[in-house]
């Protein structure tokens, strides 16, 4: 079976879609799989390292605010539907899916008007604007929260959970060798900042507000993703900081970051909360403003509503950031409420359930 996988721009794009593959390869290892995805993202380099052939459009998403970038789009996205066309054309899938992000649209738009069915994967608890225009030519349509009958028609939903990264569920490495490992005191408290894979400005600067506070004492540890275009400006600010500290561009072994973290910070997108589920991790979600329908504040009031995480908007953490932190390490009772009810988003088999809908898709 030939199938085109389609979507990115992000991690929470592109992780889960490269979960979805390997599912499908463990089901089906005879299946041939095409990427397709958006010139200079993340997924033209992290598809390749997974294993997995990539081919990118020239395309962008439409700006929110008033921009002459938007008088390009129609000719961009023009070119990429043409570009999609001769892709989906030569390989001639049995079925696409989309993923979202910036190439889901031009593919899987193409796959409806060539005859080719298609299944949706929509992670967030509001669905976007691409994949509500595209379900209803969708076969299936594959969500990680309830009451999505709002945005699909109901006979095509399939819940399935969003799928996290395969070596997270697989690797259940001890706190203290994990602490160990990364070479931080095993003994110590670790806080980990992460603001998604291109990291969060409003994050960054909260922590450069508060780090002094965080690990005076040095009772608390500190791992901090600032995201590479911001690497260089927060390890000038953050000098020699404190010895409690490591600054990273982008965290390669997320398994042992996770494993070593008594408490995450971090976005509220729809990957980042599937995997603090999966993991059991007390978290401070700060959703992203910058998103459409401002769907990360739906999804953190999703957990909030049932203790599963602590809320932090992003325009207040500049402020209270560093004092929310310090009242969450010093109630290891709370931590560890909230990493229990955490747990009722998990979904560990959300990649096999849905190369399974992908797969029967496929052949029927």
């Amino acid at each position: 079976m030939r199938i085109i996988i389609s979507g990115g721009g992000t991690g929470g794009h592109v992780f889960p879609a490269i979960a979805i593959a390997d599912a499908i390869k463990r089901a089906a290892p005879e299946s041939e799989i095409l990427f397709v995805g958006a010139k200079g993202k993340i997924e033209m380099e992290k598809v390749p390292k997974a294993g997995y052939k990539i081919e990118g459009l020239n395309v962008v998403g439409f700006q929110r605010t008033l921009t002459a970038k938007n008088l390009l789009f129609p000719f961009r996205l023009a070119g990429a539907m043409w570009h999609a066309f001769r892709i989906v054309q030569r390989f001639r899938p049995q079925v696409a899916v989309g993923v979202g992000g910036y190439a889901s649209g031009p593919v899987l738009k193409i796959a409806n008007l060539l005859g080719i069915r298609t299944v949706l994967q929509e992670q967030n608890s509001y669905a976007g604007v691409t994949n509500r225009l595209l379900a209803a030519k969708a076969s299936a349509i594959c969500v990680a929260y309830e009451n999505m009958e709002r945005f699909f028609p109901a006979d095509k939903i399939v819940f399935t959970g969003n799928p996290v990264r395969s070596n997270l569920i697989q690797s259940r490495i001890d706190k203290t060798e994990a602490k160990q490992r990364l070479g931080f005191d095993p003994q110590l408290p670790l806080v980990l900042v992460v603001g998604g894979s291109l990291g969060a400005r409003t994050i960054n600067e909260a922590v450069l507000n508060h780090y002094r506070n965080i690990t005076a004492g040095d009772k608390v540890q500190l791992m901090w993703q600032s995201g590479k275009g911001y690497y260089e400006s927060c390890r000038q600010r953050l000098g020699e900081g404190s010895k409690n500290i490591q600054l990273l561009p982008f965290i390669e072994n997320m398994d042992l970051a996770y494993s070593a973290a008594d408490l995450v910070v971090c976005r509220a997108g729809a990957l980042t909360i599937s995997e603090m589920a999966v993991l059991g991790k007390p978290a401070i979600l700060i959703p992203s403003p910058n998103v459409a329908e401002d769907h990360q504040t739906v999804n953190a009031m999703s957990l909030v509503q049932r203790e599963a995480a602590v809320l932090v908007r992003d325009a207040e953490a500049f402020d209270k950031l560093g004092e929310v932190i310090n009242q969450l390490m010093a109630d290891e009772d709370k931590r560890k409420k909230l990493g229990e009810n955490i747990r009722f988003f998990a979904r560990e088999d959300a990649a096999v359930k849905i190369a399974e809908v992908v797969l029967k898709i496929g052949s029927t």
